[in-house]
């Protein structure tokens, strides 16, 4: 047993996975420079027929048998136990470690950090804070603005959020900060879809039809815009959910969830809450602002 590697990565100049000639399977090129075919000539010279260690980090990565003395250019042939896929996976791992190992100095680390949960929760924290500012203006703004129609599209965006919250509890949902982001973002696009129904009905409005006419054609040529703009949301949201990771996978879950409550809310509710206006109490004259 060597305590000292006869030859180390510095010796070595190139490792590829190449393919056995005659069968095809996968195998390990390496090329070694001048001083490491010296070496690797002398080590497997006087070693035929004993295993070679591949050593990384002092840990046995691969003992191949030596079958011939190698110089400048050798093969790692592997075993023929694996299919071809696993021997490919295989020999690319060993590829991998070869290539490690003639890094010119090792690693160690510079600096270290220990990052606390109160972190994480301190942003999340600040995070839900600055969301919930931002409903808030959301929901003044509509009200001053769109009058009757503005407390209508406030209605709309708390039972959203009621509904959001109760779907996440039914799932089990974690509320992360991604999630808070998406929260802000699902608040926007249920104002944006009230938007587009009351700019509707001001339109009808306008036009000199009575309340419950103006509630009825604003729906109906509104709900195009409003199905296609959250639709293309949507198909955002499914890649980012089919192809994400960890944070982004949790928005694009919320950001999906958010869509289907703001549909809901901003298309079925609203209308029955607009229609409890124009036809049970009967309103003359509906304030859109």
């Amino acid at each position: 047993m060597h305590r000292v590697a006869d030859a180390t990565g510095e010796d070595l100049d190139d490792a590829s996975v190449g393919f056995d000639p005659q069968s095809g399977s996968p195998e390990v090129d390496f090329t070694m420079n001048t001083r490491g075919a010296s070496r690797m000539a002398d080590l497997t010279g006087r070693s035929i027929g004993k295993r070679m260690a591949i050593v990384l980090d002092d840990r046995v990565e691969s003992a191949p048998v030596i079958q011939g003395q190698i110089g400048a250019r050798g093969r790692i042939t592997l075993g023929a136990y694996l299919d071809r896929n696993e021997l490919l996976q295989e020999a690319k791992d060993l590829v991998v470690v070869l290539q490690a190992g003639a890094l010119p100095a090792p690693l160690r680390p510079a600096n270290e950090q220990l990052i606390g949960p109160t972190l994480g929760q301190d942003s999340v924290q600040k995070g839900a804070v600055a969301a919930l500012v931002g409903v808030i203006l959301v929901l003044i703004f509509m009200a001053l603005y769109y009058q009757v129609a503005g407390l209508v599209a406030d209605a709309m965006v708390l039972l959203n959020l009621q509904l959001l919250f109760g779907t996440m509890s039914g799932i089990g949902a974690t509320l992360t900060l991604p999630g808070v982001a998406a929260i802000a973002l699902t608040v926007g696009m249920a104002v944006d879809a009230n938007v587009l129904i009351t700019e509707r009905i001001r339109e009808e409005l306008r036009l000199g039809k009575s309340p419950r006419s103006a509630v009825e054609q604003g729906y109906a040529r509104a709900y195009s815009s409003v199905f296609d703009s959250q639709l293309t949301t949507a198909i955002a949201g499914i890649v980012l959910w089919q192809f994400g990771t960890g944070p982004i996978k949790g928005f694009a879950t919320m950001l999906l969830i958010g869509i289907g409550t703001s549909l809901f809310t901003g298309t079925f509710c609203s209308k029955v809450l607009f229609d409890w206006l124009v036809r049970g109490l009967r309103v003359q004259r509906l304030r859109v602002g």
